[in-house]
């Protein structure tokens, strides 16, 4: 007799928060996030602005709406990033 212990694996995935600021294409966003970061050589700092495409299932997001997202396995050329909150 045997007894089958399944063991779940939780992943850690990257999140980011970030800004919508697109909307216009059916299931996808696109989010704006903002860093903080320190010049290597001039030592200034300065903002940093990354922008990625998202995926949106039922476009809920709107322009100017805070997103928080989280990575996953790549849905097109360009998403491999899905909204969570």
């Amino acid at each position: 007799m045997t007894t089958a212990v399944t063991t779940e694996k939780k992943l850690k995935r990257q999140t980011f928060t970030g800004v919508v600021t697109s909307n216009k294409m059916k299931d996808t966003v696109v989010v704006a996030i903002e860093r903080y970061v320190r010049h290597a050589k001039y030592h200034k700092y300065m903002n940093k602005k990354t922008k990625l495409m998202v995926h949106d299932a039922g476009n809920i997001k709107n322009i100017g709406d805070t997103a928080t997202i989280e990575a996953c396995r790549p849905l097109s050329k360009n998403k491999s990033f899905r909204v969570i909150a």
